[in-house]
């Protein structure tokens, strides 16, 4: 027996007697600490988990196509809408881009693809040297540059017939702001163009492309008829002809 004071029970000193079993063992026995292990994640362990299933699947049929992007028809328009209205916003609708040496036919193919009429030429530096449109290789381009030159159809790139960044036309973001769809139309009339730049210098004053105006685009906005293109002039010639 072990005699134990009796105030760990009560307020007085009388022992009590307890057998040795019926008292705690404080001799230190440090036993080893179980740390909650958490389950590694694994493709395995999660597929276990939730017990996912297979889809119904088959092999691909030949002759198989694949879909394109669903074109939203543009709005129509009047001669008095803004003509933010009727320009191609790049913020909106990403470029389509061709390398200067690209071939046209691999243009035409990219053009097809993406159901365009107009790309971007692009330098070794990726800067805008040209814009290249279904008119350049429909037109009677590639067979003069290939009489003029003597190579074949084949190896004509878009930069022998694009339209060089000289010649291109642009008009700034600002302006178009406050202008309408007709002011934008009869510019191009104006200049016999088919297309024309919007820039901006939104970076540090840099000079950025911001957007694009096709005068087919336009006209179909409008409701009207697309007009066939004529021989092309620079404002700077329109200028010299009206002074003259």
């Amino acid at each position: 027996m072990v005699f134990i004071p009796d105030r760990l029970f009560d307020a007085g000193f009388v022992a009590r007697q307890l057998p040795k079993s019926a008292l705690p063992d404080l001799r230190f026995n440090p036993k080893p600490v179980q740390l909650h292990q958490t389950k590694k994640f694994t493709y395995e362990n999660d597929m276990d988990d939730h017990h996912y299933r297979a889809l119904p699947h088959s092999t691909l049929l030949a002759g198989t196509a694949y879909h394109l992007p669903d074109r939203i028809a543009a709005p129509l328009v009047d001669a008095g809408s803004s003509a933010v209205d009727v320009m191609t916003d790049l913020r909106q609708i990403a470029a389509v881009t061709i390398a200067f040496d690209a071939l046209i036919e691999a243009a035409n193919q990219k053009m097809i693809a993406h159901g365009i009429r107009t790309l971007i030429v692009l330098d070794e530096q990726r800067h805008v040297t040209g814009i290249f449109t279904l008119t350049d290789i429909l037109g009677e381009k590639p067979l003069q540059f290939s009489q003029q030159r003597g190579v074949g159809p084949a190896d004509i790139t878009v930069g022998d017939i694009m339209t060089p960044a000289s010649r291109i036309e642009v008009i700034d973001l600002a302006a178009v702001l406050n202008s309408r769809v007709g002011d934008v139309l009869e510019t191009l009339k104006l200049s016999r163009r088919q297309h024309a730049l919007v820039v901006d210098g939104a970076s540090g004053g840099r000079q950025m492309v911001r957007g694009i105006f096709s005068r087919t685009q336009i006209e179909r906005q409008l409701g009207l008829t697309p007009v066939p293109p004529e021989t092309g002039q620079t404002f700077a010639e329109i200028e010299t002809a009206i002074g003259a």
